[in-house]
């Protein structure tokens, strides 16, 4: 049970960081490739965090 859920965990991170990468251009950030690069990999915590991110993170799930 604990394997299933270490596996959902690490999917939905996947989805998250594809999911945003491919749809960066839609959002207000730099567009340059380690500002992507971060803000792909970091997305739990800063959608957590920070409104404007979240608000950048809908517009890039929309792509």
């Amino acid at each position: 049970m604990g394997n299933l859920i270490i596996f959902v965990v690490v999917v939905g991170y996947g989805i998250g960081v594809w999911k945003f990468w491919t749809g960066f251009e839609k959002t207000n950030f730099t567009k340059s490739l380690p500002n992507r690069i971060a803000l792909a990999l970091l997305w739990p915590a800063l959608f957590i965090a920070n409104p404007s991110y979240r608000r950048n993170f809908q517009k890039a799930l929309k792509g």
